[in-house]
């Protein structure tokens, strides 16, 4: 498998090399790089038994196929701003996760997403080779065609190449940029929170409350349970709109990408609520008294 990657990264890469910088010799690229991580990624995280590899390269796999994207077709404006704007979100996201001790100077090192580990102790992954298959399917190969996915716009714009840049591009990197300050407030907060948590000392005040129940529910935490979600949700949505700036279309192909996210976010925001509920008393409270991504104008009393 790995060998037949090899040759077919290099024919594709040869051609694009030539000056062959069509969509259809960019897809297969993509899809060789994509198919090659997810293939590593399994491998490694089967060797290590630590199945965060994906996770580890979720913010730069983007920019990847950006700078592909834009070495095939420099001269596109909107591919430029395109590139800009997820090298943005995944420099700043890469550095959250390494913050967080998720890459180790020995690359398949660092530590692992602990929902992970409550999946590795599911009965239902327990017998034979389950969990092998889980990993496979769905934590590598699932998620990097969803990577692959919602990244497709700048194929569409690739398209699209001598579409001139419009209002519609300006707004989405607008909104995107926006949601990216917005997720780095998030994030922030949420380090914040468990570096102190971990250090059991309240430092100005801040989160004391949260310190006390064992979860954040201050700062941004306090109008939706899950505001650093919303924002990677939101992220690529607004991306998405660059394909529309390029088509002209509204509804287009490359929408199953946040589509697929979305509900990734879905399934994912309510196990990590199952876990919070289990471990924390009071969390069904926050549940019940704060949304899940959306926030509300208007509250119709403080909460507790």
């Amino acid at each position: 498998m790995i060998l037949l990657l090899t040759i077919q990264a290099s024919t594709v890469l040869q051609s694009l090399l030539s000056g062959e910088s069509t969509v259809d010799h960019l897809f297969r690229i993509w899809m060789v790089i994509m198919l090659a991580a997810a293939l590593l990624c399994f491998v490694v995280g089967e060797l290590t038994h630590n199945y965060s590899q994906t996770d580890k390269v979720w913010s730069l796999m983007p920019i990847i196929y950006s700078l592909v994207t834009l070495y095939a077709f420099p001269a596109s404006p909107r591919i430029w701003l395109m590139t800009l704007m997820v090298t943005t979100w995944g420099l700043r996201l890469t550095y959250n996760f390494y913050r967080k001790g998720g890459y180790n100077i020995i690359p398949w090192k660092g530590e692992e997403d602990y929902r992970w580990g409550v999946l590795r102790q599911h009965p239902k992954l327990q017998k034979g080779i389950r969990i092998t298959l889980f990993n496979l399917l769905f934590i590598s190969l699932y998620q990097h065609i969803l990577i692959f996915l919602f990244s497709t716009p700048l194929l569409l714009a690739a398209q699209h190449a001598s579409a001139s840049l419009s209002g519609l591009d300006f707004l989405a990197a607008l909104c995107m940029f926006l949601f990216i300050v917005l997720e780095t407030i998030a994030d922030n907060q949420l380090y914040n929170f468990q570096t102190q948590k971990r250090n059991k000392a309240v430092q100005n005040g801040k989160f004391s409350t949260s310190l006390h129940t064992g979860f954040l529910s201050e700062g941004l935490w306090n109008h939706v349970r899950h505001p650093n979600f919303v924002s990677e949700q939101a992220i690529w949505v607004s991306f998405y709109f660059f394909g529309v700036a390029a088509s002209g279309y509204f509804l287009n192909w490359t929408m199953i990408g946040p589509f697929l996210l979305i509900l990734l976010f879905a399934g994912s925001s309510e196990f990590t609520e199952r876990i919070s509920m289990e471990k924390y008393p009071d969390y069904k409270n926050y549940k019940r008294q704060v949304p899940k991504f959306i926030p509300l104008i208007f509250k119709s009393k403080k909460r507790e």
